[in-house]
Order: C-alpha cells, then structure tokens, then sequence
C-alpha cells in the first residue's frame, strides 16, 4: 500500500520531536519487556478503510476490524495488552515518520516489505503475501495491462501498487493517484478513471456487485509485515514474532485468514 503528502513529517523532522519528547510519553521496560507508549496498551497505526485488511466497525472494541486488526488483536491478547487503533495517513506510516514522532508503537496497514521501507522501520516477519491487479468494467474494452495506452489509471500514493504502475503501464497512460482506496474506488465509479491498480485482496472487494471486474493480476512477489520503529524496538519485533508464530502453530491464523480470503 503513494509520493509524501506534504503534511507527512519528514523522518528526520519526526526523529527530532521524538527524541526532544524523550521522557515524556513512553514507559520504560524491564529487560526484555517490549518498550510501548503506554503500559499494558499496543497503539496500533493503520490506514483505513483498506478493506479487507483495515476498516471502521463500530462492533469492535478498537473500532476497527480486518485481516490486520484481527491478527494484531489475537497477538496482542497473548501479550496482554489491550489494542488503542489510530487512523493515519499512509505516507507517514510507510516513511517511518509516524513511528519515529511516538504516534504508535506498531504499524498495521497492509504494509510490503521492501527494501527502501526498511531503511526507516523494522518488519516482522512477513505474515501475508500479496499480489497486484487492474480492476475495471467489463464493458471498458481493458482487458489487461496492454490496453491502458490513452486511458486514465488510478493507484495509490506510496503504495507498491503506484510503482508497479508507473514502471509497466503503456507509455500513453495517465497515473491519477489518490490518497486512499475509497477516493480510488468513487472515482471509478463516477467515471473519473477507467480503472483501478493496486493490491489484489481489496480490488476482489469492489468486484462483489459485479460492476466491475479484475481483468488482469500480477504475481509480485509482495509479503506485508507489520512495522516497528527502527531502533529501541527489537523487544517488541520479537514478542510479536513469537506471537506470530504462535498463531499460526495453533491454526488460529488459519482461521482467521478463511474468513477473509476464502474467494482467492
């Protein structure tokens, strides 16, 4: 899951308001203890709605449910924490500048792991893998990549979707780029853009009425982990790849995983 929206602090900006905050927010740890903001809570960061991953649900005790909401609740249950979710945009969150300024002490938003992330942040390990994909109407004449020349795209800003666009799209293509999924998928359906890039699980989910459809999807090779500071979280990396781990030992990943994506 787009080019930093200029409101998004710089990591180095960030880095300087958390160090010059030291002392003021977060709690210590005994030795070995997962350093969080506030003891016995995990503040989780995501983007939503990036449905099925990340959205809104005013049933949940967070707010908020998904495959990523589901999995850190059953994490964080085993450390005995309780889950405080905030909504934020992605630039921040996949630049490490929302972590590095002390908003939340993991990253939870569908999040690959590449190379230049973590220059900035710390992964997991990976626990779901991804593909990409272009969604349109089935009466658009789209029926792969190749048929883009002279039509209007749309991708999200930052995403890994955004730069699998702009390197294989025909020459002709016009990328219009959008804050979010749910900015990409009402321009879609005004007739603002001809069709939709980007990762395969929330594209399925705008296919479900069938007035549209994927056309075309792309193997990546895309995993998505969960994000923690940097430096001082390596306490927390590991507690959450033991718990990890441990979910998907006992089958509860398993079963939350065919909740959401028993269709792919």
């Amino acid at each position: 899951m787009i080019s930093l929206a200029p409101k998004a602090l710089s990591v180095a900006a960030a880095l300087t308001l958390a160090l010059s905050a030291c002392g003021s927010g977060g709690t210590e740890a005994a030795a070995g203890e997962p350093e969080l903001l506030k003891a016995g809570e995990l503040t989780v960061c995501t983007d939503a709605p990036y449905k099925p991953f990340e959205y809104p649900d005013k049933a949940s005790s967070t707010g908020y449910t998904g495959f990523d909401m589901e999995i850190v609740d059953a994490i964080a249950k085993d450390m005995d924490l309780t889950v405080i979710v905030k909504d934020a945009g992605f630039d921040g969150l996949q630049s490490g500048a929302s972590l590095a300024a002390g908003q939340c002490d993991l990253v939870a938003s569908a999040m690959t792991i590449t190379d230049e992330r973590e220059a900035n942040l710390d992964f997991t390990d990976a626990y779901y893998d991804s593909k990409q994909s272009l969604l349109a109407a089935p009466d658009s004449g789209i029926a792969s990549i190749a048929d883009l020349d002279g039509k209007k795209v749309g991708v999200q800003q930052g995403t890994t979707g955004a730069v699998y666009a702009k390197d294989n799209v025909p020459e002709g293509t016009e990328l219009v780029s959008f804050p979010s999924d749910a900015e990409l998928y009402a321009a879609l359906t005004s007739g603002g853009i001809e069709a939709v890039l980007q990762d395969l699980p929330v594209n399925l989910e705008h296919t479900n009425d069938g007035e549209f459809e994927i056309v075309e999807d792309f193997d990546t090779d895309e995993s998505y982990g969960f994000a923690v500071k940097e430096d001082g979280s390596e306490d927390l990396l590991d507690a959450i790849n033991e718990n990890l781990q441990a979910l998907r030992d006992s089958g509860d990943y398993d079963t939350i995983y065919s909740k959401y994506f028993s269709t792919e």
